[in-house]
């Protein structure tokens, strides 16, 4: 799949791109890291509705690719495993960038390519929830931008290690409920739908807020 020619369109006053982070074979059903909370075929169907609306309405499609070393367990490139879902590649995008680390950022043409047009707003997502949504999403809050994360359109695995054991819905609202304390708005898509089609933002929260309410439990 070939990048399309951008026209970039703010949308009300935000200057969105959507960025779709790995959405490869490696976690699809079939693939080493099979995602499971939510279920792989629930996020894939809200990660193309997102790229589909956002095509519709103007707002560029940056997509990423991870790449590891070709004797990888995972991600090695030119194994399956690394291509693109069909359902991601097969669709039109504004750019690709490929990365080698968690972060979308490093080491890539990301940020120069989203200053060069003038984004402000970055939605995100892709896979891993706890993993690479989330190294992105504090990047670009670092670097100056907006961020909201689709709760439904990304998703994650079961951990465990010598310091514990979280199952895959409690990495991903965990890790979603730490961005939404402060670094990033997390909704849903169809909450997303609602804000694109009306020029605004998805609602977002802070650390003091989420502190508080905490406390009023």
């Amino acid at each position: 799949m070939t990048e399309r020619p951008i026209e970039t369109t703010a949308v009300g006053s935000v200057r969105r791109a959507l960025v779709v982070i790995d959405v490869q074979n490696e976690y699809d059903a079939d693939g080493a890291l099979p995602i499971a909370h939510p279920p792989f075929a629930v996020a894939m169907a809200n990660v193309t509705a997102a790229m589909d609306a956002a095509r519709e309405s103007g707002v560029p499609v940056v997509v990423i690719q991870h790449d590891a070393p070709a004797d990888s367990p995972l991600f090695a490139v030119g194994s399956s495993g690394w291509e693109l879902h069909p359902a991601v590649g097969g669709r039109p995008r504004d750019a690709l960038f490929r990365k080698t680390l968690p972060g979308s950022f490093t080491g890539t043409g990301l940020e120069a390519w989203l200053r060069a047009h003038a984004i402000d707003t970055l939605t995100v997502v892709g896979f891993m929830t706890h993993w690479c949504v989330d190294t992105t999403t504090r990047q670009a809050v670092h670097a100056g931008f907006s961020v909201e994360v689709l709760a439904d359109a990304t998703g994650t695995i079961a951990y465990a290690n010598s310091v514990g054991t979280l199952d895959a819905r409690q990495m991903h609202e965990r890790a979603l409920t730490v961005l939404h304390g402060g670094m990033a708005a997390v909704g849903t898509t169809e909450a997303w739908l609602a804000a694109l089609r009306g020029g605004g933002r998805l609602p977002a929260s802070s650390l003091p807020e989420s502190a508080l309410a905490a406390t009023a439990v």
